[in-house]
């Protein structure tokens, strides 16, 4: 327990609002120093994607398109489905506005990084190239005379990396996909990890040109499913789309621009605009893991002799991650009314609830400041509530061990400006099978109350607390029942597999980084550490789907290790290579700007070789390069 505190800690400072405003600042210098370079990524960058300038005889080990998909698998995924949902829930819909802020200045960073990693990566093997950020400080520090300062950091980054593989690429990828699978389906987590395992290991041992073709094939179809699926519902409530986009502006900007915090009604205990801006920018940030150092490894396999054009394509990933996909999710979250959604049932008379000091269970006395809920069975859940659910007509609607919350009035929320919180509860059925609720407490020095509404009315209702993905699949299924079950469960398997296999060749990367620094030794055993750790890499898939089955049997919740758990791990691993990344794009900036300059003036003078786009199918599967 000392040692999660221990790391949570050190997650907290890395994750601090000064490595936002750092990536801020960062986004902000090289769009103002590129001149706007995210329109290259959306013009040139495009046209180099569609495969028009693609060469069969450059340095590399694929095309533009499966080097950005490649690196797409591994940001559009359950961050995207789940962050969203967090983000609005939170902050509200001005968090949207500052996700696309972030978006746009995303653009600049990820061009800026890969630029320098296409600069300094190593091509001794023109068939099978490494580069990444431990390569551009290792090698640029060694141009200065520097060179085991260099390597000490580009191993420090090799480290955090390496951790982020295997717990966020990997083992929290396949615990999320086997509970999902189990909530939904029955199915044991152990059988998904099988499949799981068997699936990505075929995969990542072919290397890098079997991991390009197949991302090349999977992220245009998991992309395209959940487009589609969320245009559909956009379409269902095409009237209320405009009004969003306003609201999202509006929540967005302060007042004295003329915005306005987003009202608390339903769910939505309302947001600052500090508050909302805060969220968007860090679920856009760390979405598109713009300036982590992460996506330049992928695009570093590309197959081309140009650095700063895989730099321009790889601008093109926020766009697609963070103003794309992500905007669609939260949209549907919106136009679907699923951030201030209403109760789920309400108990009829106030005397059903009653708001009492908290008392220690050990003690029996009395908590000074601290509240809770006593309320007798949960009364049958609404009709409408019901119907999203599915729930048969006997049916209550309740599941065992769901999250409820219950609003009062307390002490003042400084995220919020307001004085609304909620006390949350897990539900269970008793041996009468009548569902009750085992409330937890909140501290407060206010006395607590019950909630009025506009017409006088206090507010009895329990909530569903639906956080993360659930909440993108609530907001599915209050459009379509049922739908938000199938999309989050399918797009919950393309989006892991895609991005387990990614991870994976980023930390195999991180292996040849090593083997680099042990010189001929680490030459002579290469392959067999590479290979090592792949077999590791895919067995780690079905350890976590053991450990994510419980203990005691489906109903209990005694787990192995937890969710929580593997997030700890993959988040320190993360902040510390954005803690490391963001000075080494500052330090060869300068660099990386010039190339970049160079390349756009050429472009201008129309100095670069260009030939007509191939057929698309062969630039997915890559036989415009062999």
């Amino acid at each position: 327990m000392a040692l999660n505190d221990i790391i949570n800690s050190i997650n907290g400072v890395l994750f601090s609002e000064y490595t936002v405003y750092a990536l801020l600042l960062t986004g902000l210098v090289f769009t103002a120093w590129s001149f706007i370079g995210q329109y290259r990524a959306l013009t040139h960058g495009v046209a180099v994607v569609r495969g028009k300038y693609d060469d069969k005889d450059d340095p590399g080990a694929i095309n533009h398109f499966q080097a950005l998909s490649a690196a797409l698998s591994a940001t559009v995924g359950l961050g995207n489905i789940a962050g969203v949902a967090v983000a609005v829930a939170l902050g509200g819909p001005g968090a949207i506005f500052w996700m696309w802020i972030i978006g746009i200045l995303g653009m600049a960073i990820k061009m800026t990084e890969v630029t320098q990693s296409m600069l300094y990566r190593n091509t001794d093997d023109p068939e099978n190239p490494h580069g990444g950020p431990m390569f551009v400080v290792k090698k640029g520090f060694a141009e200065w005379g520097l060179a085991p300062i260099g390597t000490l950091i580009g191993g420090i980054f090799v480290i955090t990396l390496i951790i982020s593989a295997i717990t966020g690429g990997n083992m929290f990828q396949a615990w999320n996909v086997a509970d999902i699978t189990f909530t939904y389906f029955g199915i044991p987590q152990v059988v998904t990890g099988v499949v799981l395992t068997l699936v990505v290991g075929l995969v990542i041992i072919g290397g890098i040109k079997r991991i390009g073709a197949v991302a090349g094939r999977i992220v245009p179809v998991m992309c395209a499913l959940y487009v589609i699926a969320a245009l559909v519902v956009l379409f269902a409530n095409i009237a209320d789309v405009p009004g969003m986009l306003g609201l999202i502006v509006k929540s967005g900007l302060p007042n004295f621009m003329g915005g306005a915090d987003a009202d608390a009604t339903g769910a939505f205990l309302g947001g600052t605009f500090g508050y909302a801006a805060m969220w968007g920018v860090k679920r856009a940030l760390f979405s598109s893991e713009a300036g982590q150092g992460s996506s330049p490894i992928a695009h570093s396999a590309a197959k081309t002799d140009e650095p700063v054009r895989e730099g321009v394509v790889a601008g093109l990933e926020p766009f697609i991650d963070t103003i794309v996909v992500c905007t669609l999710t939260a949209l549907v979250i919106l136009s679907t009314g699923a951030y201030n959604r209403g109760s789920e049932a309400d108990f009829v008379n106030a005397s059903d609830v009653r708001i009492v000091q908290a008392v220690d269970s050990e003690s029996g006395e009395a908590l000074e400041n601290t509240w809770t809920l006593e309320t007798g069975a949960l009364p049958r859940m609404s009709s409408e509530s019901r119907k999203i659910r599915q729930t048969p007509e006997n049916g209550s609607g309740w599941r065992e061990g769901e999250i409820v919350f219950f609003i009062v009035a307390a002490d003042e929320d400084p995220n919020t400006g307001r004085d609304l919180r909620k006390i949350t509860g897990s539900v269970s059925q008793d041996e009468n099978d009548l569902w009750q609720v085992s409330w937890n407490t909140l501290e407060s020095e206010m006395v607590p109350h019950f909630r009025e509404h506009t017409d006088g009315t206090v507010d009895l209702g329990v909530y569903g607390d639906y956080a993360g993905a659930s909440m993108t699949a609530y907001a599915f299924d209050r459009q379509f029942p049922g739908l938000g079950k199938w999309l989050v469960s399918i797009a919950a398997w393309l989006f892991a597999i895609s991005t387990m296999i990614s991870w994976s060749y980023y930390g195999e990367q991180g292996i040849y980084y090593f083997t680099g620094v042990l010189g001929s030794f680490g030459k002579s055993i290469e392959s067999s550490a590479v290979f090592i750790y792949k077999i590791i890499y895919a067995g780690l898939i079905l350890l976590t789907t053991v450990l994510a089955m419980p203990l005691f049997g489906p109903d209990k919740k005694a787990f192995i290790a937890t969710d929580h758990e593997l997030d700890m791990w993959t988040t320190l691993g993360l902040g510390v290579m954005l803690v490391a990344n963001i000075p080494i794009m500052w330090i060869f900036g300068a660099k990386a700007m010039k190339a970049y300059h160079e390349y756009i003036g050429r472009l201008k003078r129309g100095e670069l070789d260009s030939h007509a786009a191939p057929k698309i199918t062969d630039v997915v599967e890559g036989h415009d390069v062999e």
